[in-house]
């Protein structure tokens, strides 16, 4: 049976993180990591994998199920159409936009966007950088991201 994987690496900063050296500091992280954890549920009757890194307490992972039973991961929206498993970007405000086909190889996706955080009576801007990793595979192991090559990359436009 074939396991749905998504590993996703959240990179946050804030507004005096904004420098050039903050910049290639971030872009020298990798986004490619083992995979650390196993198929705890179903999504799309699937065994699915979520791996993720650099989430902390204060942040959780967004999740939910469609009307259409698609499942809704962050920004991403996962779907089936036959034996086939499809990834989309869907913007705030926006239409889904597809990015491929799951079965394929695997798919990185980013985007990056900030919200406003309230601490100790202080309003200030945080960002973020997501990137997923995601796969429909029949067999893996856990360096799988690391010992296979992309096949497609999708980059969001910044807001």
């Amino acid at each position: 049976m074939s396991t749905l994987i998504f590993q996703i690496n959240i990179k946050q900063w804030d507004k005096s993180q904004r420098s050039g050296q903050h910049l290639a500091e971030r872009a020298a992280m990798t986004t490619q990591f083992a995979i650390k954890s196993i198929p705890e549920f179903f999504i799309l009757d699937k065994p699915c994998i979520i791996d993720c890194h650099g989430l902390n307490k204060d942040r959780p992972l967004k999740k939910a199920m469609l009307s259409n039973g698609s499942v809704k991961l962050e920004r991403f929206i996962i779907s089936q159409r036959e034996d086939q498993y499809i990834l989309q970007y869907q913007a705030e405000q926006q239409e889904p936009l597809t990015i491929g086909n799951l079965n394929e190889g695997w798919i990185q996706a980013q985007y990056q966007w900030r919200y406003a955080i309230e601490t100790n009576d202080e309003i200030y801007w945080q960002y973020e950088d997501l990137t997923l990793n995601a796969v429909c595979v029949e067999e893996y192991d856990e360096n799988y991201f690391l010992n296979t090559t992309v096949h497609q990359e999708f980059c969001a436009p910044n807001p």
